[in-house]
């Protein structure tokens, strides 16, 4: 069952100066010469480091190195393991020698780097087996050591992954058939085209006037191309309102909350992927919040500026433009945490403007955040608020850096092999497109986010204030639709999953295969999709999501039409269309174009 409403147990005075005072939230000391000289040093620094900060990684190798010295009988197995790998690398090369082709370790399931017929000939099938014969090893180093912290752990089992895969032999030509053959047939052209494409890349990163642009999709051509008007704005967010495709709409209107850290348009892609454009051909009146992409002079806009000139000027701004007393409202990823907290804001000031609230890949309980939290602890986060002070801002390329980490076969080394390697042009789609269409943080928001949510997780636990009063998620009683996927990085869907015990409301729980972006853009028609759906009834007993997982049945196709069906419960009857000023700033508006 959900969890009481409980009162904070941190003093009054974290709860306050977290909403009261901008720079102390963070540091207290900043007006202090030395504190800000510590800053800089520590900014600086981040330049050299990529924003790691080397005291939580050495804080991490020395928790593993320290407890494994204290294992002899792990170092021991570590040994055996290696001679036996040593011994069975040996018999499969006389093997392949003299024919045979029993494999002595298979890949992971998702591990497709070798799936080449190519890296069955001698010798790189050789070179690749005895590659993933030291992953193997090195994960069995870097886990179960005894007496060594879960998120130590985690730390240095990721970035050894991360060294593993820089030195994968996909990665080099000289190690590589596939890239051996693509040059030999093109007569070394593909090295020159990747030469080219490599250089187009530095480029990009050097020059901050030459960031990445979405290529052949332009915002408002091709993209973000639903009709309608700008009908509000302010200085952090602008409010859509698309155009009527039908006769009639739904009465009650529907909000998307989208998350500050990416481009809206995610949600009105090319028009056979927008999930907005699906909405309005099916009669719904959809408006779409589209945030500013702060600047340094943003620097100390809050979690509750987010809150109160975010989600709560729109709602105000919806119900005024067309009339509706109720509205139903969607945050997807960090937008709809933010919803979740005007929805708990809501109901403790008895505000009832929500008829329903629906969630896709959001989270509002950090305590298993995912990867993400493997770039999230104390010293971490405090490291990252030096080079935020400094700049005003989380910019561009440190947020899209640690997401392509998360993912960093698909994202780094396999497009690097493609484009360096084999000279093949960039892939591009809409989705592509958008995900290069990156924005900032501002300073202060950032750091409440991180501090609040990922590592105090004051939101589940009660203690997170708005208006400089508590909230609880308890208070919530409008039925909820939540969705989570399966493979997601960003968003566990096993976290997301939590939003059942946390509110003593219906909750109706999506399962969807893909990721954090892909699985919730899933139009119908769209293949190999499927998904799980079950509704959670307020007072019912409680399910573990392993168990949910299992007994609930499976459904191929797109969840859109499901979540449709739900929303159309919630939605009212068929009314004439609410007015379009004419007068107004046309779809998409200036804040998602600015760069």
């Amino acid at each position: 069952m959900a969890t009481k409403k409980t009162s904070p147990s941190v003093g009054a005075e974290r709860l306050a100066s977290a909403w009261l005072t901008p720079l102390a939230f963070a540091y207290p000391e900043a007006d202090n010469d030395a504190a800000r000289l510590d800053l800089m040093s520590n900014a600086w620094l981040g330049r050299l480091t990529g924003n790691i900060s080397p005291a939580a990684l050495l804080n991490a190798y020395v928790d593993w190195s320290t407890h494994l010295a204290l294992s002899p009988t792990k170092r021991a197995a570590l040994m055996q393991t290696a001679w036996q790998n040593w011994w069975r690398m040996y018999v499969y090369s006389r093997s392949c020698q003299l024919g045979g082709e029993q494999a002595c370790i298979e890949p992971l399931p998702q591990d497709r780097r070798f799936s080449d017929p190519a890296w069955q000939q001698w010798p790189f099938n050789a070179i690749h087996q005895g590659f993933l014969l030291q992953q193997q090893w090195w994960h069995r180093a870097t886990t179960g050591v005894r007496g060594q912290s879960q998120h130590h752990e985690d730390v240095v089992t990721f970035t050894v992954r991360q060294i593993l895969d820089m030195l994968a032999p996909s990665n080099f030509l000289s190690t590589n058939p596939v890239a051996q053959h693509a040059t030999i047939e093109s007569g070394g052209r593909n090295l020159v085209q990747g030469w080219i494409n490599a250089m187009s890349d530095w480029r990009k990163s050097i020059s901050p006037g030459e960031e990445e642009r979405p290529g052949d999709f332009k915002v408002g051509k091709d993209v973000a191309v639903t009709p309608g008007k700008v009908v509000f704005h302010n200085d952090l967010i602008e409010l859509i309102q698309y155009a009527p495709s039908t006769r009639t709409t739904h009465a009650v209107p529907l909000l998307f909350v989208p998350a500050w850290i990416m481009k809206y348009y995610i949600l009105d892609l090319s028009p056979r992927n927008s999930l907005v454009k699906y909405l309005v051909d099916l009669g719904y009146t959809v408006f779409m919040i589209s945030w500013k992409n702060p600047q340094k002079e943003d620097r100390e806009l809050s979690m509750e500026d987010y809150r109160r000139l975010g989600v709560m000027a729109a709602i105000d701004a919806v119900t005024a433009q067309t009339g509706a007393k109720r509205i139903n409202a969607v945050g997807y990823c960090l937008g709809g945490t933010l919803l979740s907290i005007a929805a708990a804001t809501m109901a403790r000031d008895g505000d009832d403007r929500l008829a329903s609230m629906s969630l896709f890949a959001s989270q509002v309980d950090f305590e298993e955040p995912g990867e993400l939290s493997l770039f999230i602890d104390e010293s971490q986060v405090s490291f990252l608020e030096a080079v935020m002070w400094e700049q005003g801002y989380l910019d561009t390329k440190q947020m899209a850096g640690a997401f392509q980490l998360l993912r960093s076969n698909d994202l780094i080394w396999s497009r690097r092999l493609r484009q360096y390697l084999l000279g093949l042009p960039e892939e591009k789609s809409d989705l592509m497109a958008w995900n290069a269409d990156a924005t900032r943080m501002p300073y202060r928001m950032h750091s409440e986010y991180l501090r609040q949510l990922f590592l105090h997780n004051d939101l589940s636990e009660g203690r997170y204030c708005t208006e400089g009063k508590p909230i609880s998620l308890s208070d919530i009683r409008l039925p909820v639709f939540s969705v989570g996927t399966v493979t997601d990085h960003v968003a566990p869907w096993r976290s997301v999953f939590k939003i059942h015990r946390l509110t003593d409301t219906e909750v109706t729980f999506v399962l969807t295969s893909g990721g954090h972006n892909a699985g919730v853009v899933s139009p119908p028609g769209h293949p190999r999709r499927s998904y799980q759906i079950a509704t959670h009834a307020d007072k019912q007993g409680m399910v573990d999501a392993d168990t949910w997982q299992a007994s609930v049945a499976l459904h191929d196709g797109s969840w859109w039409p499901a979540w449709e069906a739900w929303l159309r419960k919630h939605s009212g009857k068929r009314i004439a269309p609410p007015s379009l000023p004419a007068h107004k700033l046309a779809a998409p508006g200036k804040y998602v174009l600015q760069p």
